[in-house]
């Protein structure tokens, strides 16, 4: 998982531009906006966060609290090198004042925090926020394909994904060290796999 915080001062520049939700662009016009965005951005920054930490949460029940604590950190150290008034979030949470709440107990600084669901449809910063994203997931996407060959997207609507994991299952008798243990689909292509043998 990939989550980003960018900053600008012109909203309408990035409408301009042709910015929007990045699941809305394909990975070429990702790409190119991604150049253009890091030319006329005043900030960007981003955490990667690996499979082993969100099963870790996904097993406690708190991935959303995964997602507070690393928006969090990304708004604070924002905050320690810009100058920000207002912070537009997608949230997570069906209730989005509960995912504001609690960003705004731990943001320092005085801004206005305002936490939506599908702001990244709605609000061009949040949009240039998940361009940057979805470009850093692709590019490690692009690594672990010459690691662990083409899996395709590691999406569990792709039949390539899908159909990598049965093969490495067959063949491993495990899941691969880059998949999400608490993935639905994984447990129960492993769970099926170890059936086999009892």
């Amino acid at each position: 998982m990939v989550i980003a915080i960018v900053v600008t001062n012109d909203m309408n520049k990035l409408r301009e531009i042709g910015v929007k939700d990045s699941k809305e662009l394909s990975p070429e016009s990702r790409s190119r906006l991604f150049i253009i965005l890091k030319s006329i951005l005043n900030y960007i920054d981003y955490e990667i966060i690996e499979p082993v930490i969100i099963d870790r949460y996904v097993n406690m029940n708190a991935l959303n609290i995964l997602e507070v604590e690393v928006t969090i950190k990304l708004i604070n150290k924002a905050l320690s090198n810009i100058q920000v008034h207002t912070i537009y979030i997608d949230s997570p949470d069906p209730k989005p004042e509960r995912f504001r709440d609690m960003i705004m107990e731990r943001v320092g600084g005085n801004v206005n925090v305002i936490a939506m669901n599908k702001a990244d449809k709605l609000i061009p910063v949040v949009s240039a926020a998940s361009i940057v994203a979805k470009v850093v997931r692709d590019s490690i996407i692009e690594r672990l394909h010459r690691e662990f060959g083409d899996f395709g997207s590691g999406y569990p609507s792709d039949p390539r994904t899908i159909a990598f994991l049965k093969r490495w299952i067959e063949k491993h008798g495990d899941l691969p060290p880059i998949v999400r243990r608490s993935w639905s689909t994984a447990k129960k292509m492993l769970s099926n796999h170890l059936d086999k043998y009892l």
